[in-house]
């Protein structure tokens, strides 16, 4: 019997932290191989992107393997300067305009390729081993769970502030982290015993008191009523002065927050990143497959809360194991579970492709904010989050 009564914390961070800096100029780059690609007529399936991003005071590194149309390094500094932009960083030790932004992207290994191309009678298949988790659970609408996912939206709601230089939030920088320590009553998130914020202003003479002023009421309207109340306990810039952000003040990089990208610790992660990939490497399509079964189940009202492990090879299409634990909140067995979810969505790296109609620009919307928990966009971004299974899911089991 799991536990009722305990406390859970998540963190996240901002669009301004110097790793999901990293994690939008990679995902920008996959973004534009498929959108140059859909331009130059090239089959979407041959675009492969590893990209890697390192960021510190005025520079920016970015390296890894691509395959597809032919972009010179400039595209690509451009195409990190303009992500830098639109983050909003212009300070002196990072400006979207001053950094020194260098190129070091090179072909796709030629031995990878071969395990991964589709040839004669062999599909396509992963192109990497690994395994890979996804979860749902009833803790908000969303199916997501609740420590996190208020941590992004504390985050979120701030950055819009910003953006829009509503008020005292313009004073704020594009640098920040937040942390929620729920507290669960019979297996219910019901109240917000610690919330963390550390940001960055640009005003200099703000101290900590100064900049809870400002963040409080957006806090305060993003969290469940009732969750704050006088024994709830803050800590807002609890070192003080937040002046030097962004890779100013610490080295950024690719993939250095995977928990704030998934399910806040609440699950398991299979340890890959996602940002930078194309949809071939599995750490980030199955990722996402997963992530849609489980929540598809328990939006099917089959389980309370899911989660799924699949695994793959290098080189395989199909996964090797696929593993469904409903915590005991399962109205069918989970035995059944796994026999189901293959016929109903072929979760080989080309059939999850196909399902969720990866093999578009939709990945640098995903880099701040968590992968999950999101809302479908018209264009087909965020498809995993859709809950179109519901009905074929419940006939398995009628």
């Amino acid at each position: 019997m799991p536990r009722q009564n305990y406390l859970f914390t998540s963190e996240s961070v901002s669009e301004g932290h110097p790793d999901k800096v990293c994690d939008r100029i990679s995902d920008e780059v996959v973004d534009l191989f498929f959108r140059e690609s859909a331009k130059a007529g090239i089959d979407p399936y041959q675009v492969r992107v590893a990209c890697e991003t390192l960021a510190t005071t005025n520079r920016v590194v970015i390296a890894g393997e691509t395959r597809g149309p032919k972009l010179s390094p400039a595209i690509i500094e451009e195409t990190a300067r303009q992500a830098i932009k639109a983050i909003g960083y212009e300070q002196d030790g990072f400006h979207w305009a001053n950094a020194k932004v260098e190129v070091l992207l090179h072909a796709q290994s030629v031995d990878i390729a071969q395990g991964v191309d589709a040839a004669g009678n062999k599909d396509e298949g992963a192109g990497d081993q690994g395994i890979m988790f996804g979860y749902a659970c009833r803790e908000t609408p969303e199916l997501m769970p609740a420590p996190l996912y208020y941590s992004h939206k504390i985050l979120e709601v701030l950055a819009k502030a910003r953006h829009a230089r509503e008020g005292d939030a313009a004073k704020l920088g594009p640098d920040a982290k937040s942390q929620v320590t729920v507290r669960y009553v019979d297996g219910k998130p019901v109240a917000a015993t610690q919330i963390v914020l550390s940001t960055q202003h640009v005003d200099a003479d703000l101290s900590s008191d100064d900049v809870r002023a400002i963040v409080e009421p957006y806090i305060r309207k993003t969290l469940p009523e009732h969750w704050i109340s006088d024994k709830t306990i803050w800590h807002v810039n609890p070192t003080g002065k937040f002046v030097i952000g962004g890779p100013d003040g610490d080295t950024g990089l690719t993939g250095r927050k995977i928990i704030v990208d998934t399910y806040g610790g609440a699950a398991p992660h299979g340890g890959g990143a996602f940002s930078g990939k194309d949809p071939t490497k599995v750490d980030r399509s199955a990722a996402y497959a997963a992530r849609y079964l489980a929540k598809n189940i328990v939006a099917a009202d089959l389980a309370d809360r899911v989660t799924i492990q699949l695994a793959y090879a290098i080189g395989y299409p199909e996964p090797l194991s696929i593993y469904i634990d409903t915590h005991g909140t399962g109205r069918v067995p989970e035995e059944k579970l796994e026999l189901a979810v293959p016929q109903i969505m072929r979760l080989s790296p080309r059939g999850i492709r196909d399902h969720l109609q990866l093999n578009k620009p939709i990945y640098a919307r995903t880099a701040a904010y968590g992968h999950f928990g999101r809302t479908p966009d018209a264009d087909g971004g965020f498809s995993w989050e859709k809950t179109d299974l519901v009905d074929k899911l419940r006939a398995s089991f009628n």
